[in-house]
């Protein structure tokens, strides 16, 4: 890398920016080009961009802009122009935080590195990365006068989020930030605390699709900017509106019967439809208004609704597929509505309408189910696993719930258990089947469970410790105890998933089948926690609780159950695929039996008999966790 000239640096510390708005810098400057790129060739900034660019201009007096907007649409752009517009016109430090350091690294390789190779203005502004250059690193690039650096780090970090001044912080995805960077607090606050130097001529950027309903970051920004949402012209009447997606009987998408491709608006002033191919127009002349106009804070609203790469049709052939669960209608309204998710788990579920709904099951395992886990609770005099079969789309069957008493220290527990997971499940079409998966609890007695599954994982019998937070369900990798695996699961994603399903009324996607002679404590314990949120410093924090004495096993038998599903999902199950095959393979056996049962008559010598098949777990596929992958 080439030394610094004095000259350069004093130049760039004294003389101003050049007079250039960053969607100005981006039309004369940035090229696309490279996989991550849709379009090719030179950045044209759309009308709904500019404006959220401009405010990040140094010729703009805001210090902190709030970008609200669904997937694909506007952040990630803006924040690529702005770090390109700081190279070039207006170096500074700067402090990109993404989520995950993961996410940090496939930013600075896929998206900052392309656009600084292909943008002849950004050439020679920072050097190639070479390992043994701290200047300039995947995380870390210093630019080529010396006048400042691109820093980026994972939200997870609190090192990464402390280490230097900063001029341009840039938050992304900041509903995914974690509740506290390691021990050191909230993310948000520790990179803002950095631009304290800069009080002058900072900027910071909050972007991020929303999340859940009081929960969210992005909407506690939102309300303390100016609240600026994107308003477009009816082509028919001229009424400036905000795009919705409506229910069906007002302003909206609406489209006939059977064909959400041929979807249309219905505008807000004089009811007409406005077919899709008017939009383009719409957004053209669209304009953004503040419903805050006294912040200063500028703050930006946008819906997959106005986006030129996504039709009406589409969105709406979208929502139709994300109608089958919460979790998929939840990430339908994040990130292509840009809506905030409401949680109502403040409204209890009764567990006498459980009871009530309970179910007589032709077999021991029902049609619908294709493949069969468990979950293992551990108490010190007792162990509780509930057995639990899933369908298509996540519908589930709870085919056993088992207490199994006695110290849970003493062998005879664990042989009743290894009983239990042994044991054949028949499946209504006459398959015997096994549990494939299982997820025990290593809270308690972490020693004694670990000696247990050690020798089992094989088996998919897995050790697992809840861990509260925004924790996905399965990790990616093992944790370790004296060189014995273990997996941290999400238990707090778990009951989410499981308290939204609990409040489908008809069988069909996610809903949970029980039989009849599970009883009222049961469902009192399955619904035994409520979600509530609290404030740290100022943030809300969602957490489960329950009422002191409240037992809650089932529901903790429940998740590990779950959990061990997700363990299969990251060993490659395709769930939607292995129902098919296992239908499939039902219909076959059916068909054989009825063609034995219409033959003729023989005597018990010469009768048939089919061969007895063994249980098995057909076409689930095995991942060895440990490294050999």
């Amino acid at each position: 890398m080439q030394p610094f000239l004095m000259s350069e640096i004093g130049a760039a510390v004294v003389l101003p920016p050049r007079e250039i708005t960053v969607s100005q810098w981006a039309d004369e400057n940035r090229v696309l080009t490279g996989a991550a790129a849709a379009e090719r060739g030179q950045w044209h900034t759309r009308p709904y961009q500019r404006e959220p660019m401009d405010v990040l201009s140094p010729s703009h007096p805001c210090r902190q802009v709030v970008l609200w907007s669904a997937a694909q649409l506007l952040k990630t752009e803006t924040l690529l122009n702005f770090i390109g517009f700081i190279a070039d016109i207006d170096p500074g430090p700067v402090l990109v935080v993404e989520p995950r350091t993961e996410d940090a690294k496939a930013l600075s390789k896929d998206r900052i590195a392309p656009m600084f190779r292909n943008t002849p203005s950004l050439r020679g502004k920072i050097a190639p990365v070479k390992s043994r250059d701290s200047n300039n690193t995947t995380l870390h690039k210093v630019l080529a006068n010396g006048a400042g650096h691109i820093t980026l780090t994972g939200a997870i970090s609190p090192s990464g989020l402390a280490m230097r001044p900063i001029r341009y912080a840039l938050l992304d995805e900041v509903d995914r930030y974690p509740a506290s960077a390691g021990s050191e607090g909230d993310p948000v606050s520790l990179a803002v605390q950095r631009t304290a130097e800069f009080a002058h001529n900072k900027k910071i950027v909050m972007a991020s699709t929303p999340t859940i309903k009081g929960a969210s970051r992005i909407e506690l920004a939102w309300r303390e900017s100016d609240q600026r949402d994107y308003f477009v012209p009816c082509p028919k009447c001229g009424e400036y509106q905000v795009l919705t997606f409506g229910d069906g009987t007002g302003p909206g998408l609406v489209w006939p019967e059977g064909k959400p491709e041929d979807a249309m608006y219905r505008c807000a002033g004089c009811q007409e439809l406005i077919p899709h191919h008017q939009k383009a127009g719409m957004v053209e002349r669209g304009e953004y208004r503040a419903a805050n106009p006294s912040s200063p804070m500028p703050g930006f609203r946008l819906s997959q609704l106005i986006s030129p790469k996504k039709s009406w049709g589409e969105v709406a052939v979208e929502f139709l597929a994300a109608r089958k669960s919460p979790e998929t209608l939840k990430a339908f309204l994040n990130t292509v509505l840009a809506e905030l998710w409401e949680d109502a788990y403040e409204v209890p579920t009764d567990a006498h309408a459980l009871l009530n709904r309970c179910e007589p099951f032709e077999a021991e395992v029902p049609d619908g189910v294709a493949v069969v886990t468990a979950g293992v609770d551990v108490q010190a005099d007792r162990l509780e696993m509930e057995i639990v079969g899933w369908g298509r789309d996540e519908e589930s069957w709870s085919i056993g719930y088992h207490v199994i008493p006695g110290d849970v220290t003493r062998n005879e527990v664990w042989d009743h258990l290894e009983g239990l997971l042994n044991a054949q499940y028949l499946h209504a079409s006459g398959l015997p089947m096994r549990i494939v998966a299982a997820c025990i609890d290593c809270g308690f007695k972490d020693a004694t469970v670990l000696r247990f599954t050690r020798d089992r994982y094989n088996r998919r019998v897995y050790a697992t410790k809840g861990r509260a937070g925004e924790s996905a369900i399965w990790p990616r990798r093992p944790s370790r105890k004296n060189q014995t695996p273990f997996f941290m699961i999400g238990v707090d994603h778990a009951k989410a998933a499981l308290y939204d399903r609990l409040k489908i009324a008809k069988p069909g996607p996610g809903y949970c089948h029980f039989p009849i002679g599970r009883d009222l404590e049961y469902f009192e314990q399955l619904t035994a926690e409520k979600k509530f949120t609290r404030y740290h410093n100022g943030f809300p924090k969602p957490e489960w609780r329950k009422p002191a004495n409240a037992r809650n096993e089932a529901l903790d038998a429940r998740n590990y159950a779950y959990a061990a599903l997700h363990a299969l999902y990251a060993s490659g199950l395709k769930l939607a695929v292995h129902c098919d095959r296992f239908k499939q393979m039902v219909e076959t056996r059916r068909k054989a039996a009825q063609s034995l049962s219409a033959a003729p008559a023989s005597t018990p010598s010469q009768a048939q008999h089919p061969a007895r098949r063994e249980p098995h777990d057909p076409w689930i596929p095995h991942r060895d966790w440990f490294g050999r992958d």
